[in-house]
């Protein structure tokens, strides 16, 4: 090749490069996308999530038995930190009516026959009902019932027992003795849990969005004629391709370290890996998810029409990841359609390395599948660039 196609291809290329970040600055739209939703959006989520647990559930009690063993249960349910008794009522109908208007999210209800049945030696059975439609409000009532149910068997096994020495008793109310640890989320809170997947879930998704509302807008005025000289040879397309690429990255690499650094941070949440390991994970995570972008901005027609595509697949790339549904219970077709996505692979590694302290040869499958997955969508980001083009010459 001249020196004078050198030259020009080089100031092509060039030219490619000051066009997508001066696209990505001046398109409201891609700016909203790109910049403002990840600035935005994640403090909003851990804000929402900030108390990790649900605490104080407003709950209702039916004490059809009335005694002070039912008083005691009743009063010990209340000192946990996850229920509030807020009413007591005369009946169910009264309860149920309360649980309507959600004035409460849960129903304790002790039997006429409680007392009487212990002093017999029978068993008996508490009703806990919990609102459903939230599922914390059920963990939360069923935790603190349980819990206090414990207690009051082991005291009752012991007053039943003839007399006994202290060691004897504490046998008793306790055979076997256990201790839990939640691993790498020590409160149970929701916040660890889900946050790390969503912030990463935020990066993939407004990549998908900016990446398609510009080629929906190049398409709606033509602007795809810029790519017919970058498209004449193999080497100028992957050129064309690597500086998109390039642009995308540069951009959101500062973004990624507000998103994925700076915002765990201001609310405390877990962060165990370092910010090398970290660069090495979203290197290949964001490549492979710009090429990605590229890739499917070649169906994308209207820029409005990636809106709609995006923002509903949100939730299902959420589920098939394995994090907020376990992946050994997710079908295997929908395992297949996790594996054509960077928001797996990236999700389950940030996760392992932010918050369970994983190395990087502990995650070294998912960062090699992330390098396959970038090699793979930058081929198929360069057939559908040299498409794109093609469209222009018809």
């Amino acid at each position: 090749m001249s020196n004078h196609h050198k030259s020009r291809r080089y100031h092509l290329i060039n030219r490619l490069f000051s066009y997508e970040l001066r696209s990505i600055f001046r398109d409201p739209a891609v700016l909203m996308f790109c910049v403002f939703v990840p600035l935005g959006y994640p403090l909003l989520y851990s804000f929402i999530y900030n108390e990790e647990v649900v605490r104080e559930v407003p709950v209702a009690v039916v004490d059809d038995n009335r005694t002070g063993l039912s008083r005691e249960f009743v009063r010990k349910v209340d000192a946990t930190a996850d229920v509030n008794i807020v009413a007591h009522c005369a009946d169910m109908a009264e309860a149920k009516a309360l649980v309507r208007e959600r004035k409460v999210y849960g129903v304790i209800y002790m039997p006429t026959d409680f007392t009487r049945s212990l002093a017999r030696g029978e068993q008996v059975s508490i009703g806990a009902y919990a609102d459903l439609s939230g599922m914390l409000y059920y963990k939360a009532i069923l935790t603190a019932a349980t819990n206090v149910s414990l207690d009051l068997n082991a005291r009752i096994k012991v007053e039943r027992m003839p007399s006994t020495t202290n060691e004897q008793d504490r046998v008793t109310q306790q055979p076997i003795a256990y201790e839990e640890v939640s691993l790498f989320n020590p409160q149970a809170g929701f916040a660890t849990f889900l946050i790390p997947a969503v912030l990463i879930l935020v990066l993939h998704q407004t990549l998908l969005l900016g990446i398609g509302i510009l080629a929906g807008t190049d398409r709606d005025k033509g602007r795809n004629r810029l790519l017919r000289p970058l498209v004449k040879t193999p080497t100028a397309l992957a050129s064309a391709v690597a500086v998109k690429g390039m642009a995308w990255l540069l951009v959101y690499l500062p973004v990624s370290v507000y998103v994925c650094g700076v915002v765990p941070h201001l609310f405390s949440l877990v962060q165990l890996s370092s910010p090398l390991h970290m660069a090495c994970l979203f290197v290949p995570f964001l490549l492979a998810t710009i090429f990605f972008a590229i890739t499917i901005s070649y169906f994308v027609r209207h820029r409005e029409a990636v809106i709609l595509l995006v923002v509903f697949s949100s939730v299902i790339f959420l589920f098939i990841s394995g994090i907020s549904w376990p992946g050994s219970a997710i079908p295997p077709v929908w395992k297949a359609v996790g594996y054509i996505l960077p928001s797996t692979f990236g999700i389950n590694a940030f996760i392992a390395m932010n918050n369970m302290g994983a190395s990087l040869m502990d995650v070294r499958p998912s960062l090699i599948l992330l390098w396959v997955q970038a090699g793979i969508y930058f081929l198929t980001a360069c057939a559908s660039l040299w498409g794109r083009a093609r469209e222009t010459r018809q």
